[in-house]
């Protein structure tokens, strides 16, 4: 999937107001007529199909409020991340939420 470089933020109320405009680019008459079967191949396409149980690791509910907090890292390490775009901050903490969740795994499966 290729990632868009110029991504812009907007109310659900932008949005509908800018529709209603004719400002959209995109053809939502034809997106809400399209089928849930033709929306689910497209999306495969695009992004691959979801893994078998992809529903169980959900989570529901506000996560836990992030602390702010000061680390040291290899040079080497962040420079990779930032080479990467905005947002590196946020895949730092993916990588490592999923260490920890896997080594969760493994202690729950020792015990």
């Amino acid at each position: 999937m290729v990632k868009r470089q110029h991504i812009r933020r907007a109310s659900a109320e932008q949005i509908e107001a800018m529709r209603a405009r004719g400002e959209s680019r995109s053809d939502w008459q034809a997106a809400e007529a399209m089928a849930p079967a033709d929306i689910e191949r497209l999306a495969d396409e695009e992004d691959g199909a979801l893994p078998a149980g992809w529903e169980s690791t959900v989570d529901v509910g506000l996560p836990e409020r992030r602390e702010p907090i000061h680390i040291r890292l290899d040079p080497e390490v962040l420079r990779w991340f930032k080479a990467h775009g905005p947002g590196y901050q946020t895949r730092i903490n993916a990588v490592l939420r999923a260490f920890v969740q896997a080594r969760q795994r493994a202690e729950r499966a020792g015990s």
